[in-house]
């Protein structure tokens, strides 16, 4: 048991598979080019391993371009001072096996010694990875991510021996649309539900032992999902789990932290003024938001908005292609700070192109008023 800042954190036990997978995840490309289900089309790491937000090419389309922004107001979200980020931000962290996400979440809680936060996407006590955990006014941004796709990497054992060809073929038929029933221990309630895997790709097999990753549609059991497979090889259980994405947030981009990087990055900052590392593992909130469509909106649109006031045409500046009415989308200001989301009104090209009517209604709004001044458009 360590303690900093009178906050006790346990020394978890370290599972060597989070560098294992890591080692494999990013193997060379040679070696996937002679690999068959690469051959096959269903195991391109670098194209088809995407989560489907990842896969999307959106272009920013100009409504207004005299539309810009006063420097007298607010900040660029990197710009923010570092004591409210604290209050104000996101940590993508490594969830360490044992505890459970709501002890996980409130360690971080007691680390930073913030009233509010909360993560999204529970994991089980045994699983680790990515774990978003959204701190103080920031914490209402979870329910955005709670849809968002994940991926994992699970290690699975048969409870006996399987062609690998066979193997493959019984993992493809997981690929898509399946059908799905929650374990008898789950947070929802126990029916048959359609589920989407997004992609399904074999990492190695060793015996009985079967390493893969999976891209799947938030609310998908991978312990369920290995329990199905098992009925139509002979059996089989999940060994170990750990999640590698969780909607923009990755194991890969930099930004994870553990709880220990969390209390280390916290005591540099109050003991010796050095914010460095509290602003790495820390993020604005605006993070959380990368995998959705964007609207930004004039200076003189925000206040509105900030008071509950659904956005119309006159305030949009630029948005994003390829929004669908009915969308979920983030408001933005044209210094990229998020004002809300909420659901699109109208589609891109009848936002771009018309100048009255509603042009999305905010669902949450998180930029406090009186942040931009009302102004005349």
């Amino acid at each position: 048991m360590n303690t900093y800042n009178n906050v006790s954190i346990p020394n978890f036990k370290v599972s060597p598979f989070k560098y294992v997978t890591r080692a494999i995840v990013q193997c060379p490309v040679e070696s996937l080019l002679k690999d068959d289900q690469f051959q096959k089309g269903g195991g391109d790491l670098l194209n088809e391993n995407l989560l489907p937000f990842e896969k999307e090419k959106r272009s920013v389309l100009v409504k207004r371009k005299d539309a810009v922004t006063s420097d007298k107001y607010s900040c660029r979200p990197e710009e923010r001072k570092t004591e409210e980020l604290v209050n104000y931000g996101i940590i993508n962290l490594d969830k360490p096996a044992g505890p459970t996400s709501h002890q996980v979440t409130s360690y971080a809680r007691d680390i930073l010694h913030v009233k509010k936060a909360g993560h999204s996407g529970t994991l089980d006590p045994n699983v680790t990875g990515v774990l978003p955990i959204a701190i103080g006014r920031a914490t209402r941004i979870v329910q955005l991510l709670l849809t968002a796709g994940k991926e994992y990497v699970c290690l699975m054992h048969l409870h006996k021996d399987v062609p690998e060809e066979k193997l493959r073929q019984v993992c493809a038929e997981f690929t898509g649309k399946i059908k799905q029933l929650p374990p008898v221990r789950s947070s929802v309630k126990r029916q048959l539900r359609e589920r989407t895997v997004y992609y399904f790709q074999l990492l190695e097999i060793d015996g009985k032992n079967v390493l893969f990753k999976v891209g799947t549609q938030a609310g998908t059991y991978i312990r369920k999902l290995v329990s199905d497979i098992g009925v139509k090889v002979g059996g089989a259980h999940m060994v170990e789990l750990r999640r590698t994405k969780a909607g923009p947030f990755s194991e890969d981009d930099g930004t994870l932290a553990t709880l220990h990087d969390l209390a280390d990055a916290y005591h540099y900052y109050k003991s010796e003024g050095n914010d460095k590392f509290i602003r790495k593992v820390i993020q604005p909130v605006e993070r959380a938001v990368g995998h959705i469509p964007k609207i930004w909106i004039t200076d003189s649109a925000v206040e509105s908005l900030c008071h509950g006031a659904p956005l119309h045409m006159p305030g949009v500046a630029k948005l994003e292609s390829g929004i669908k009415k009915g969308d979920r989308i983030a408001i933005m200001t044209l210094k990229d700070e998020l004002v809300a989301y909420g659901t699109s009104a109208e589609d891109s090209q009848k936002i771009l192109k018309d100048e009255k009517g509603l042009a999305a209604k905010a669902e949450a709004v998180f930029m406090k008023e009186g942040t931009y001044p009302r102004i005349k458009a």
